[in-house]
């Protein structure tokens, strides 16, 4: 694979000949070439859009500093063929075609906003995941996944166990479960050496777990709320300390920054490595302004080897309310300082890939 670096006066831009992401998207598999071939005009006008330099839709990747996430975790990068013969990457089945969300704790500061929250995640990965059902899980309290808690050294916050916790979805996975995300506003570690994780998955198993914590506006600040000088339990069973835990507000920011972890997450269980090819949500992060630079959506390389996982049609996906919906719906909520009602879906102009 070659690229050109550019460098601006901090940047530096990541960019691909029109050869390298031609075959990247449509290899050189006669097979693969012959399922781009059956797609109509106005699929193929969306997917040439990562052809084309001048592009509005996709461009190059843009570094900003030498800690982003292609600088700093060199990785081998995965095109459509590559990902199409992974033998070990899991597909849905018509018997196993469901995304699962377990909410474990709080997500708000009552019962009603932890509700709404979940309902978007819902909303949101319908319309991502086009042709999956999505279905919340009830709620459980941390207690009930028996995993183990500490005291981070450095924030002197509450953190648990992440590990365990993906054992806890594995014994909860229903039937019919393509995979279960548990969704949390406590901090994660995965294991006592580590300082935190935002997240940890198990491809084999179809589980993963992500904490939204730190998006929160005032995790990173001198007087957070969530600090615990010390941490008081009477055995390593005691869950009370979780009883009155401190939860962030659920703001608009915080919601989107959780839709793309989530959303780029469940792109990881199925398969979808790191992207190096064009601005998409499947990029690498490294730090929280990086994962806020990620667009909402997937280049169409990646959008490519989730069509072949799930079998959706690219025009039903971006048709009336589904994929467009979901940025003009983030693109509302960012400009609101709460969380509440979304815009109706009639307010939702539709977008054709054509």
């Amino acid at each position: 694979m070659r690229c050109e670096w550019k460098k601006p006066v901090t940047m530096q831009t990541v960019r691909h000949s029109e050869h390298t992401l031609k075959t990247a998207l449509i290899s050189k598999n006669p097979a693969l070439v012959s399922q781009y071939e059956k797609l109509d005009a106005g699929e193929k006008r969306l997917m040439d859009e990562a052809f084309r330099p001048d592009s509005n839709l996709f461009g190059p990747i843009t570094l900003h500093s030498q800690s982003d996430w292609i600088t700093s975790h060199p990785e081998a990068p995965q095109d459509f063929a590559e990902f199409f013969n992974d033998p070990y990457r899991k597909t849905p089945s018509p018997q196993k075609h469901s995304i699962y969300i377990q909410c474990i704790g709080s997500l708000g500061n009552t019962g009603s906003i932890s509700e709404e929250y979940v309902k978007w995640f819902k909303g949101y990965c319908e319309a991502f995941f086009y042709g999956l059902t999505v279905k919340p899980l009830e709620p459980v309290p941390v207690s009930a996944t028996r995993c183990s808690f500490r005291i981070n050294d450095n924030t002197q916050n509450l953190q648990i166990h992440a590990r365990q916790i993906l054992k806890f979805l594995k014994k909860k996975k229903p039937e019919d479960a393509f995979c279960v995300v548990g969704i949390i506003m406590i901090d994660l570690y995965p294991r006592d050496s580590w300082n935190f994780v935002s997240g940890q998955a198990s491809l084999t198993d179809g589980v993963g777990i992500f904490s939204f914590a730190r998006y929160g506006s005032d995790f990173y600040i001198s007087h957070y709320e969530g600090k615990l000088k010390k941490l008081q339990k009477k055995s390593s069973r005691d869950y009370s300390v979780f009883d009155n835990y401190y939860v962030p507000e659920v703001a608009s920011v915080l919601l989107l920054q959780s839709c793309k972890t989530l959303t780029h997450e469940i792109g990881h269980i199925f398969g979808l490595q790191h992207c190096q090819w064009l601005t998409c949500l499947m990029q690498g992060s490294d730090h929280l302004e990086e994962a806020d630079q990620r667009p909402l959506d997937l280049c169409p390389i990646c959008l490519c080897k989730l069509q072949s996982a799930i079998g959706f049609h690219l025009k039903d996906r971006y048709k009336g309310t589904r994929v467009p919906a979901l940025a003009v719906l983030i693109t509302w909520a960012s400009s609101q300082s709460q969380l509440c009602e979304p815009p109706k879906a009639s307010a939702i102009l539709p977008l054709e890939p054509g």
